[in-house]
């Protein structure tokens, strides 16, 4: 099936007990065994089923299936937040004194997670421009577990070459995580590029309707945990917290996603609702259309503000100009998705008043809802970055960060025009 198809039909063929055509929203904490043994084989993995919604869950299994699929992998985790899921992806391959190399160029509160709160938990995090391969191999040593990026940088708007990321990872034995929210599958496909696993904030484009909070983890299954077992143990050695399992004796190339579920999501909590799950089962089902609108309406718009004459620069990479249009030819298509940065004459302040006199565009800080939204990620997304670390996320003070919704592009143009008059 093609995306579009396996968006509405993949994970779920009918409820056996009511046909209903819609997933049920399975709004339960617990589930009955049918006996002592078969509750034991259930914390055993050795048979499929559902045990605590804490852990696993119907609704959530559709979602999962459903994104497994469309991202190409072997089965997928659905957790409370795209944050829940960044940190799960780093939690289940690292321990203390070990280290992950990432670009620089990320989501402020990702940054802030890697660059603050896993050195104090003792992962250390290594920072290399997204475009400095040699700084990335540079940086890999015994104690790496893995490298990260986001295909698409928010909000830099810059263009990863996942390609010749994946090369370097696979060349030191550890697996190249990729964070997918902004192009998302429609886009980019990093598992076809040779990333190994993907992560999303299910929040953003695919949820779509800034209704819910959600996000997952997607495993290839392709990355050869037992080869890299001296980088691996905990997926290779018996795990005394799970009763001795050996994660890839027993789920084979599942390991690592099946660890993210027994253990960081198990111990930690960071479980979606089924109500959540559903929504952004909602959203995905029109995914393709939208992605579809959101990349036409911002190539228009990063054209017009291009040419208008209060504007100092763009940055997006559809336009031919930009440093990454070569990489998004590549990577996604010659489609940048939704999201564009800008300054405007008069710097800080100026965009300040801009974002200030915006009267349809929503001021705030989410990105790939339907609607167009505007915020000032200097003061916002990256408030708690110095000047050095904004500079490396690639976060200038007088940047202004659009997401493009699905209005007609007239109307948002109208918006940035009067903004724009206003403002300067």
């Amino acid at each position: 099936m093609k995306l579009e198809t396996l968006a509405l039909h993949a994970g779920y063929a009918g409820d056996p007990t009511t046909h209903a055509a819609t997933t049920p929203i399975y709004q339960t904490t617990s589930y009955t065994f049918d006996d002592t043994q078969h509750g034991a084989d259930l914390f055993d993995l050795k048979v499929a089923g559902n045990i605590y919604t804490r852990i696993m869950n119907p609704t959530h299994a559709v979602l999962e299936q459903r994104l497994t699929e469309m991202e190409g992998g072997v089965g997928a985790l659905c957790v409370a937040s795209g944050m829940a899921a960044i940190t799960y992806s780093i939690q289940c391959v690292t321990d203390v004194g070990c280290n992950v190399v990432s670009t620089s160029q990320l989501y402020g509160g990702s940054y802030n997670l890697f660059a603050h709160t896993f050195p104090r938990q003792g992962i250390e995090v290594r920072f290399a421009s997204h475009d400095d391969y040699a700084g990335f191999e540079s940086l890999i040593d015994d104690k790496t577990r893995a490298l990260f990026c986001e295909s698409i940088g928010n909000p830099a708007g810059n263009v990863v070459d996942i390609a010749k990321l994946g090369e370097i990872a696979h060349r030191h034995g550890v697996p190249l995580i990729v964070d997918n929210t902004v192009p998302t599958p429609f886009l980019c496909r990093p598992f076809e590029l040779g990333a190994d696993i993907v992560v999303h904030s299910l929040t953003k484009y695919i949820g779509g309707h800034g209704t819910s909070i959600g996000g997952a983890i997607v495993d290839s299954g392709k990355f050869d945990w037992v080869a890299n077992a001296k980088r691996f143990p905990m997926l290779n050695e018996p795990d005394p917290s799970y009763h001795g399992v050996v994660y890839t004796e027993a789920l084979g190339p599942a390991a690592y996603i099946g660890r993210c579920r027994v253990v960081p999501l198990r111990n930690t909590g960071a479980a979606i609702s089924p109500f959540n799950a559903f929504l952004a089962m909602q959203g995905l089902e029109t995914l393709g259309l939208r992605m579809e609108r959101h990349c036409e309406n911002a190539q228009r718009v990063a054209e017009h503000l291009q040419r208008h004459p209060r504007v100092e620069w763009v940055s997006y990479a559809g336009l031919p100009d930009s440093p990454y249009h070569g990489l998004c030819q590549k990577i996604t298509g010659g489609k940048a998705s939704g999201i564009l940065s800008f300054g405007i004459q008069g710097g800080k302040e100026a965009g300040a008043r801009f974002i200030d006199a915006l009267q349809m565009i929503l001021r705030l800080v989410n990105i790939g809802d339907a609607k167009s939204l505007a915020c000032h990620p200097a003061t916002t997304t990256h408030r708690q970055l110095g000047q050095e670390e904004l500079i490396a996320a690639g976060v200038r003070e007088d940047m202004v960060r659009l997401s493009i919704g699905i209005e007609h592009v007239d109307d948002i143009t109208a918006d940035i025009d009067q903004a724009l008059a206003a403002a300067v």
